[in-house]
């Protein structure tokens, strides 16, 4: 199929700015742009590509003639429209978690399996953003020597929670330092000089359901449910981007330079690895990148087949927004190697 226009839904909100910012840059153009949101956002515009674009409310009507659509909504907004847009012949990628799980909806990371993005049936799911910058890393490793079990900690920023969660870290900080009290608008604690070690909703086995994505989005992304994955999930006090502590085991063993050689070569994957130098990805220096980071790689003192290493990606951005795009730029392609 020929992609000829494409709709931008939910394009004032956070991950909705920079879906247009990078699709502005984008080399893959289309021959049509619409910019979507809720009724609240009708009335302003959207400067995209020299032009001014009037916001227009999501509905059935706005999305006539509409070849492809990229969306940021809430899950239950995306189980509502989206049916409805593939009905009248939209392609859909879609950033919430609505369709992730469905097992006639492929969840697709661009660098680690383009060729599900090929086998939709009008939705394409883009992944969990704990999941994605994990998943990129254990790519190459699980290519090379087969990923057996990985136990990942997770050390998320405030930005996953919206812009919400950011207001919470920013204002509640603000009073802490002031010594006076604030009211958390999005997390249950205070976040500012504070660890919540909860994500989501509780799950079975004591897991939460944030810890539970990182689960079943890696076995059916990887296509490899034999893979065992002990995640914990903890809001950190950081603005912007994801951090993971992983230690992966590998079928065959994986040599600390070995490790570091796949990472470089594997497309999206930057390394920043050098202790002694006191250098590694820290959020500070990967926010607003699109690349995942890894550091601190090394070999597991317990487990002779286990590899060590520490993981930074903008959740905005590869775990969001990026990822999408990427997406819709492969579709927009619809590269040979892809369909392979």
């Amino acid at each position: 199929m020929m992609f000829q226009s494409l709709a931008v839904v939910g394009a004032t909100g956070a991950v909705g700015r920079i879906m247009c910012r990078l699709l502005e840059s984008s080399s893959v153009p289309f021959e049509e742009y619409r910019f979507l949101a809720s009724a609240r956002s009708v009335g302003r515009t959207i400067e995209f590509r020299g032009r001014n674009y009037p916001v227009l409310e999501l509905s059935p009507e706005s999305l006539k003639g509409i070849d492809l659509v990229v969306s940021s909504t809430p899950d239950d907004v995306a189980k509502d429209f989206i049916p409805k847009a593939v009905e009248m012949g939209c392609v859909v990628v879609d950033e919430s978690a609505a369709w992730r799980m469905d097992p006639n909806v492929p969840l697709v990371i661009p660098e680690v399996n383009p060729h599900a993005a090929f086998r939709h049936r009008g939705i394409i799911a883009s992944p969990n953003c704990s999941t994605t910058q994990m998943v990129v890393a254990l790519k190459p490793l699980h290519d090379f020597g087969r990923v057996r079990r990985v136990v990942v900690s997770t050390y998320q920023a405030a930005s996953g929670a919206g812009v919400g969660g950011t207001h919470d870290l920013i204002e509640g900080t603000k009073a802490a330092l002031e010594g006076r009290s604030y009211t958390n608008t999005t997390f249950a604690y205070p976040l500012a000089f504070n660890l919540i070690p909860q994500i989501g909703s509780p799950k079975q086995q004591g897991y939460t359901s944030e810890e539970l994505k990182m689960v079943f989005e890696t076995h059916k992304i990887l296509e490899d449910d034999s893979i065992r994955i002990c995640p914990t999930c903890v809001r950190v006090p950081v603005a912007n981007c994801h951090s993971e502590s992983i230690l992966v085991e590998t079928e065959k063993k994986i040599t600390v330079e070995k490790a570091r050689e796949l990472f470089a070569a594997f497309p999206g994957m930057v390394v920043v690895d050098d202790l002694n130098a006191k250098r590694y990805p820290m959020p500070k220096d990967c926010s607003d990148r699109d690349e995942v980071f890894v550091g601190r790689i090394r070999e597991d003192l317990s487990s002779p087949n286990g590899i060590a290493f520490w993981c930074v990606s903008d959740n905005l951005r590869k775990g969001a927004a990026t990822n999408a795009v990427q997406i819709v730029e492969l579709l927009r392609r619809g590269e040979p190697s892809a369909t392979k």
